[in-house]
């Protein structure tokens, strides 16, 4: 704790000496817009007599790559605007127009060359709606926050973009309903805008508002729009109900009367938005369907830890850069900036009960929980008080058992409530910001001796920005408390993520008699992202902090929590060549280094790494690192037996990537690591390739290798023998083999098709045997006992263990090995077929046979003899229609 506090100080006086620094003085351009008179016919050319009542805008600036610069060609636009829309027109002169880039995508992927509108209508200088639409008309949206940190692709509003090339280049429109922006109710209006120009063949950025790449920001530094005059209110209503028909063909089961080989329904729901004020959205779903949405990638891990699945439904992405709370967030990167107070997985997730089921049983399960309505209240006030309420509820989950025709149900998931509110402040323009969070789950009775009655958790922090946000200090504290029955609280403290029980733990003992359980966290954060750069255009970051997550700390029922019981330090300082030098476009080369500790003062771990990236002149990537961990304990590798010292080691990376332009592109990475003393090895191995053969066409198939290898010290059992826990142990080889194929057919800006398919197989083999003798000898041999030839024996799928030699088995445990195999895939066709209205044809296939046995051929035959037979795959067809109505 002392040296905790002597750290925070250091940060102080550091911060106070970075306040003393005089700021930058910031030359903002403006742009003089005025209302429309006469009438604009949207055809991308804007000859309209309309136009001429205002000037062109341009004098852009070279941003990427040779900051600074003039660009290689000139753009400029117009703006004008009437009492429902705001117009824009903009021409990108080119001296070769044979040469413009059309290529073409699905929304959002911002294909060939493109201009970039963004608009800052808060005003607030941290945030601004993003417009960007492609010479192939292809239109990309998003959400733009944390002054250019955050750029949320989701943010799906309604507006309106036509494109033209001609001899000089090519030209477009862009019409933009003011329904979708949000801004106060000053009769004059200055807003903060920027666009930005992609010259897609030099791979070149050029802005009408020069931001130097070395500031470190981008909102706040945008130029203004000015001439808006009394602009009305708009208050946003749409709601687009949805219907679906859905088909499921799947082997028929004989004698199981759920396994009938094909399920049809017929479903339908809500989708709306409704303005409560200009500011403020109050969103909301019923009975939400994401069947369109892709497959998540397979992922198994032997080592304890819980998968983190990115979220993929628009309802949860939309806007949730309010609801986003990072627990440390590090530009060091480490494990625990996965932690988040809301991750929206949770709702909607696998149900937590299984039934009890005899033999002769059939179950008729659910997959995933349903979702009976969420609504979500969020935006931003002219005052910089940022707001957001998230409510949602889940529906109480029966599984049916069938005995020979008699049926019954069982819980397995109770009616649940999910509640998430998030407020901020900007104070200074945005220079100081402070907020909170705060988080309920509340079920009704039911699995009480499985899952909290009830669970809480919140948190405040604050940002303060020094030198025009070149410098910074960021800090959070977060609280954690869970309610329940004896059984559940008790399961909590010796779940994988507590392991109270661990015997080297005297900070923590295990409590059967409690009903609740409290915890806390917090991150301090100190860093420079921006600031001047040296003769040779170089510029120096860095940032440093320490997190920590007391034992009780439990976020898991609402958020995603990997472990608690740690302190951990980090620092990261990297220089970056932002400007093209010798044979580099940007070049940046970093150093971090991470400590550990628990709470019971034990120090878990120490590493250093340094890694170095460049592009070239070619467009060409490659980068490498080399990471050094000098000292390594894990109190969860022996799942709460003790406290167990696991090998120093090194590991190296490196990867080459390819001209993304070009029509053939090519990537290749290796990722290594290995254990001193021939203790384990780890290899990577991934490539893959992409062909565009049209622009309107792309393929890519990538395909990864990895083989993990442990001598000794990998966990298969605990067992309980002459009073004691015998903690067994093994070697462990593990192959894993992945493929991912995607094709993007588009046919229109507006109909296109997109294929995702991925086999899957991984296959760990254990040998060996032994138990932990000594798990923190300094000797890694002295860990561990292994079991003579003599000692073990393997019988009908157990191993049986004789220690004493009496001819008697004192105990056994099961073969662990195992054989995994999946595939998935989505076949989608989305046709826009009106603004904010879509039809979606869907096939999506999921197969994960029994390939258990299978652990003796090849890792290649064995995928794709499994992962493409009929034996347990199911096929679901669907068709979804939404019909969008605004207002």
């Amino acid at each position: 704790m002392r040296n905790i506090c002597l750290f925070v100080l250091l940060l102080q006086s550091l911060a106070a000496a970075a306040q003393t620094n005089p700021a930058d003085t910031i030359i903002r351009k403006q742009y003089f817009t005025q209302s429309l008179s006469g009438s604009i016919t949207l055809d991308g050319i804007p000859s309209e007599e309309a136009w001429n009542a205002v000037e062109w805008g341009g004098d852009f600036t070279q941003w990427q790559p040779n900051d600074g610069k003039p660009p290689s060609q000139p753009t400029s636009f117009k703006i004008l605007y009437d009492k429902q829309f705001l117009y824009i027109a903009y021409r990108c002169h080119d001296a070769a127009p044979d040469s413009i880039i059309r290529r073409m995508s699905r929304r959002d992927e911002f294909p060939g060359d493109w201009v970039e509108i963004n608009i800052d209508s808060y005003h607030d200088l941290r945030t601004a709606f993003s417009f960007t639409l492609s010479v192939s008309g292809v239109r990309g949206d998003e959400f733009v926050s944390s002054d250019g940190n955050n750029w949320d692709a989701n943010w799906n509003p309604i507006w309106y973009g036509k494109t033209h090339v001609d001899a000089t280049g090519w030209t477009a429109e862009v019409k933009i309903p003011l329904s979708q922006l949000r801004y106060g109710n000053e009769p004059e209006k200055v807003w903060g805008f920027q666009v930005t120009r992609r010259l897609f063949r030099k791979e070149e950025r050029s802005t009408w508002q020069h931001i130097p790449q070395n500031s470190g920001v981008w909102v706040s530094r945008f130029g203004e729009l000015r001439g808006l005059k009394n602009i009305p209110m708009y208050r946003q209503v749409e709601i687009a109900p949805y219907v679906i028909a859905q088909a499921d063909k799947y082997k028929k089961e004989a004698g199981n009367p759920f396994a009938k080989g094909f399920d049809t329904k017929l479903t339908a729901g809500l989708d709306g938005k409704l303005a409560v004020t200009n500011d403020l959205i109050l969103d909301f779903t019923i009975n939400p369907d994401f069947g369109q949405v892709e497959a998540d990638p397979s992922q198994v891990r032997i080592d304890g830890f819980q998968n983190f699945f990115g979220e993929r439904r628009p309802f949860f992405i939309e806007s949730r850069n309010i609801f986003d709370y990072q627990l440390t967030g590090s530009e060091a990167g480490g494990d625990y900036d996965s932690d988040l107070l809301f991750y929206s997985r949770r709702i909607g997730s696998s149900p937590h009960g299984y039934p009890n089921v005899g033999p002769g049983e059939y179950v008729k399960y659910p997959q995933n929980t349903s979702i009976l309505g969420a609504a979500k209240f969020s935006g931003k006030t002219k005052k910089g008080w940022s707001i957001g309420v998230l409510e949602s509820i889940t529906q109480r989950e029966m599984a049916t058992i069938d005995d020979a025709g008699n049926r019954r149900k069982e819980l397995v998931e109770p009616l649940t409530s999910y509640f998430v509110g998030r407020l901020q402040k900007d104070i200074k323009s945005g220079n100081t910001i402070i907020g909170g969070i705060f988080t309920a789950v509340n079920r009704e009775k039911g699995l009480s001796d499985l899952l909290h009655r009830s669970a809480y958790s919140g948190g405040l922090d604050f940002v303060q920005f020094w030198k025009n946000r070149t410098w910074y200090l960021r800090g959070n504290v977060v609280f954690s408390q869970v309610q329940g029955s004896k059984e559940a609280i008790l399961n909590t403290q010796t779940a994988f993520e507590h392991l109270f029980q661990r015997a080297n733990a005297p900070e923590v003992s295990v409590d059967s008699n409690r009903t609740s359980l409290t915890g806390m966290g917090g991150t301090i954060r100190f860093g420079k992202i921006g600031g001047r750069q040296g003769k040779a255009g170089q510029l120096l970051r860095f940032e440093t902090g320490l997190t920590l997550r007391s034992p009780g700390l439990e976020l898991n029922d609402i958020g995603f929590l990997l472990t608690s019981n740690q302190i951990n330090h980090f620092t990261w300082a990297g220089v970056h060549w932002q400007k093209p030098f010798f044979l580099f476009r940007t070049a940046r080369i970093n150093y971090n280094h991470w400590s550990r500790w628990d709470y019971g003062g034990q120090f878990l771990y120490q590493a250093f790494n340094t890694n170095t990236h460049a592009v070239f002149n070619n467009n060409w990537q490659s980068g490498t690192g080399l990471t050094w961990t000098v000292y390594e304990v894990s109190n969860t590798d022996l799942r709460g037996a003790s406290s167990m010292r696991l090998p120093a080691n090194l590991a190296h990376n490196l990867y080459v990537n390819s001209d993304f332009r070009k029509k053939v592109a090519v990537n290749a990475g290796i990722f290594s690591r290995w254990g001193f003393n021939n203790t384990f090895k780890l290899y990577e191995l991934e490539a893959g390739v992409s062909y565009q053969p049209l622009n309107a066409l792309k393929i890519s198939l990538s395909g990864s290798y990895s083989y993990y290898w442990r001598r000794q010290d990998q966990f298969v059992d605990a067992i309980q023998y002459n009073n004691t826990t015998r903690t067994i142990v093994g070697e462990v080889k593990q192959n894993t083999l992945r493929f991912t194929g995607r094709l993007s057919y588009n046919i229109t800006p507006d109909l296109t098709l997109q294929y995702y398919g991925q086999p899957f197989i991984t296959r760990p083999l254990y040998d060996h045997f032994g138990y932990v003798a000594d798990p923190l000898a300094k000797k890694y041999d002295d860990r561990f006992y292994v079991f003579k030839a003599n000692e073990v024996n393997f019988n009908n799928g157990q191993y049986q263990v004789d220690e004493n030699a009496d001819g008697t088995p004192d105990y056994s445990f099961s073969k662990p090995d195992f054989n995994f195999v999946q595939f998935r895939s989505n076949l989608v066709v989305r046709w826009e077929y009106k603004p904010g209205s879509e039809l979606y044809l869907v096939w999506s296939q999921g197969n994960t046979p029994d390939a258990a046995a299978d652990l003796d051929r090849p890792l290649g035959k064995s995928l794709f003899d499994h992962a493409f037979s009929n034996d347990r795959a199911r096929n679901i067809f669907l068709i979804k229609c939404t019909y969008r109505f605004v207002r």
